[in-house]
């Protein structure tokens, strides 16, 4: 604290302390007492005055910077009425009895707003499960027919899948590490499925996959960078161009890991929107083309991928290619398998 918020915080004292002192002085004038033994009185009562509230500015301040200090260095700041220690005085404790009252009410409002929310999650991740089962059928039916009506109600039961599982992956976001299985995996394996899960959407849409493989490890859990391929699968269609669209997978390895990239010759990103592209709900350009975009599938990928440890880059010029690589770090047990 300042001496001059404190100064302002006791100038109605001062001011009273400054009319008393004129009192005193005409009142000892009046019964005779002579000028120099009066300013004698005034020194003294100005010295007490001086050194009373340099004690209490030194000791007020004191206290609050230990406060301050202590909140600083705090994690959970909440918790500061039962670290804080016993009031040093009687407005003292009154503040901490407000703060702890205060306290109190902001955990009992956290509780059930975290109650709600989980009630909630349990609901969404409940109806996925339900949900599955129709579309499961849905697809077997589909794939007993040869029909192009088939084929493509097939295509959208795809898309169906897919929004399904980013609704599932968003519920479980908090705490995706419970449902996370980290093993050796063949990337092209993992490439290998997401195509087949993709085989109505890419056909029906004319894309052609070309897939550089090699046989290549990485430590990760294949259902869920599974299920980002399928996001930039699900893009690379959604922004495709007119001129023979391509879909290209390559792996190679790289200095402390491996690399992932997947390839389009689409419409391509501005570079004014290259920074923002896995922001929450940015669709940009394109977005704006595409009506139907939704600004969340990179959003959740750039968060999968934050949580599984492995990076996840953007380049690309417009009206050319798209490139997103997935940089898999290699652990002391990563390699190629025999």
């Amino acid at each position: 604290m300042k001496f001059s918020q404190f100064f302002k915080d006791h100038i109605i004292a001062m001011i009273i302390n400054v009319l008393c002192i004129l009192v005193l002085s005409l009142f000892l004038l009046s019964v005779g007492l002579h000028f120099g033994e009066i300013m004698i009185v005034i020194a003294f009562w100005i010295i007490i005055l001086l050194v009373y509230w340099g004690y209490s500015y030194h000791s007020i301040n004191k206290r609050l910077s230990s406060i301050y200090e202590l909140t600083i260095h705090l994690d959970k700041k909440y918790l500061l009425s039962d670290v804080i220690g016993i009031p040093a005085n009687a407005e003292e404790a009154v503040y901490f009895q407000i703060i702890k009252m205060a306290n109190k009410s902001m955990l009992e409002q956290v509780s059930v707003v975290g109650r709600e929310r989980k009630e909630y999650k349990e609901y969404i991740e409940q109806w996925i499960h339900e949900v599955k089962t129709p579309i499961s059928a849905i697809q077997l039916l589909c794939e007993n027919s040869k029909s192009d009506f088939a084929r493509k109600l097939l295509c959208e039961t795809e898309k169906l899948n897919h929004f399904v599982e980013q609704a599932l992956f968003f519920a479980r976001s908090e705490e995706t590490e419970k449902d996370y299985l980290i093993k050796e995996v063949f990337i092209a394996d993992i490439v290998h499925s997401a195509i087949a899960e993709n085989k109505q959407l890419l056909i029906i849409n004319g894309m052609s996959v070309v897939f550089d493989e090699l046989p290549l490890t990485a430590y990760t859990d294949p259902k869920w960078i599974e299920f980002i391929l399928n996001q930039l699968i699900v893009n690379a269609v959604q922004y495709k161009s007119g001129n023979s669209p391509t879909l290209t997978f390559s792996i190679q390895e790289i200095r402390g890991g491996i690399a992932l990239s997947v390839m389009d010759n689409g419409i391509g990103i501005s570079e004014s929107d290259l920074l923002r592209v896995f922001g929450k709900g940015f669709t940009g350009e394109n977005g704006r083309i595409k009506k139907s975009s939704t600004g969340i599938g990179l959003y959740l990928c750039k968060r999968l991928c934050e949580k599984l440890g492995i990076d996840i880059s953007v380049s690309s010029v417009q009206n050319e290619y798209t490139v997103f690589t997935l940089y898999f770090p290699k652990g002391t047990f990563s390699g190629i398998i025999t």
